[in-house]
């Protein structure tokens, strides 16, 4: 069965089609390599022994993307990671972030909506904002958003689950996940994002190294046990592995409406500083870091309540924070020094 993976050469896409090419499924990859880079294919071959098929392709493109499925009019279901993710670009650069998300995702549904299948939509805890109690669940109150990427996720939403309403034939499920980190256990593939990295674990990392000088901790004067944010970082390879049983309950036609929303993540959560003890913990090395002002856009604390994906989807993850620090450093050493 072909299932289309956008934005596939990314951190939690690439780690998806290997879990999904280990279950028999036939991949395709479309991806603007704007943050990703096409070596990320030989990685994904030489875990799965498979090279899944590849376009370039941006998907604010309305034309190429009607060419694309005219191409591969035999896919039975997306997996749809293919949007700008920083909050604090964001913040920064909001029409970006609405074009880049919002058009990728009306034009891909504009497709299924027409042909039916399985769709799953790569959202995020931000559509919660700040929320009011601890753990979140997902029935807690989507609120106004804290920046824009929220803003695109909580509207995504909306869309999907409109377009849910007025078409039975197309099952979707929204997966609201927390803090992505790690890599592969192979080291084969991992976050390598294009510049100055935008996420705390990657900056950690690249910091531990060497190739930055610094890393800084926004804000220290948060209402939390050490003063830092705390989130709910989840290893990505059990992230990749909730998307394939997410996707194998629309295709065993297991869904209790046509559009159903988990939360994704470890339900426990861990402050900037205990990310940063689990670093020097797994690594042995003293990590140089400062305290700065707060960023635009954060929010005090965030970590789920998987309950409703342990119970509905039989999923839960495996991985603790220091497993998910130890690949994520063992990734780095690699493609740094060219270490196994």
């Amino acid at each position: 069965m072909k299932i289309l993976v956008t934005g596939g050469l990314g951190f939690i896409g690439s780690h998806t089609v290997v879990e999904l090419q280990d279950k028999g499924f036939e991949v395709v990859i479309v991806d603007d390599c704007s943050n990703a880079s096409e070596e990320v294919l030989e990685g994904i071959s030489s875990i799965s022994g498979q090279m899944p098929i590849f376009e370039k392709l941006n998907l604010r493109e309305k034309e190429r993307v009607q060419e694309f499925f005219k191409r591969h009019q035999d896919i039975k279901g997306i997996i749809h990671f293919a949007a700008s993710k920083a909050v604090g670009e964001s913040v920064e650069k909001p029409l970006l972030y609405y074009e880049n998300n919002l058009h990728s995702l009306i034009y891909l549904l504009k497709w299924m909506s027409e042909k039916g299948g399985a769709f799953i939509f790569s959202s995020s805890c931000t559509v919660y904002g700040q929320a009011d109690e601890m753990p979140i669940t997902e029935d807690a109150p989507v609120k106004p958003a804290e920046s824009p990427y929220g803003n695109t996720k909580q509207m995504g939403e909306e869309i999907l689950r409109d377009t849910c309403t007025v078409t039975p034939e197309l099952k979707a499920i929204a997966l609201r996940y927390f803090n992505p980190i790690g890599a592969h256990p192979s080291a084969k593939i991992g976050e390598l994002p294009i510049g100055v990295p935008q996420n705390l674990v990657p900056f950690i990392t690249q910091t531990g190294i060497g190739l930055r000088p610094e890393l800084s901790v926004f804000g220290n004067d948060y209402p939390t046990r050490d003063g830092t944010c705390v989130r709910d970082y989840i290893h990505v390879v059990d992230l990749a592995r909730a998307h394939v049983v997410a996707l194998e309950r629309i295709l065993n036609t297991k869904q209790q409406s046509n559009y159903e929303i988990f939360n994704l993540g470890t339900g426990k959560g861990s402050t900037v500083l205990e990310v940063i003890d689990s670093f020097q913990k797994v690594s042995g090395k003293e990590l140089n870091y400062k305290i700065v002002d707060r960023r635009p856009g954060d929010i005090t604390e965030a970590y789920a309540d998987t309950t409703k994906a342990n119970r509905i989807l039989g999923w839960k993850a495996q991985s603790t924070l220091d497993d998910a620090m130890r690949s994520a450093w063992d990734w780095e050493l690699k493609i740094r020094r060219g270490n196994s």
